[in-house]
């Protein structure tokens, strides 16, 4: 039995939305991850970002400055992780709900 055609528009365009709203999310998570890399990045360019003690507390160096550039880069690297496996989640259920679709358009 076929749907009514205002009820499959009305699922096209929530898949539509769907599709944009992910594309949206990407671009936008493309950016941050571009911006968090290149200020790891800079932050590395020091010429004493290497001077540092590995201890089994963490990194230990006689500059302040350069353990917290230590520290704001292992946070960037963690946000850049973290948008990788939120964007990556994002596109497995718009994939799903893309395959559920065509599926049940053949179906019928």
């Amino acid at each position: 039995m076929a749907k009514p055609r205002s009820q499959q528009s009305g699922s096209e365009a929530n898949l539509l939305w769907a599709t944009v709203a992910l594309v949206a999310c990407a671009g936008l998570a493309a950016v941050a991850v571009a911006y968090i890399t290149d200020y790891i990045l800079n932050s590395f360019q020091d010429s004493q970002t290497m001077a540092l003690i590995i201890t089994d507390a963490g990194t230990k160096s006689d500059d302040a400055k350069l353990e917290g550039q230590l520290t704001t880069a292992t946070q960037g690297l963690k946000a850049c992780r973290d948008l990788g496996w939120a964007l990556a989640v994002g596109c497995l259920g718009v994939g799903v709900a893309v395959f559920l679709r065509f599926r049940r358009q053949n179906a019928s």
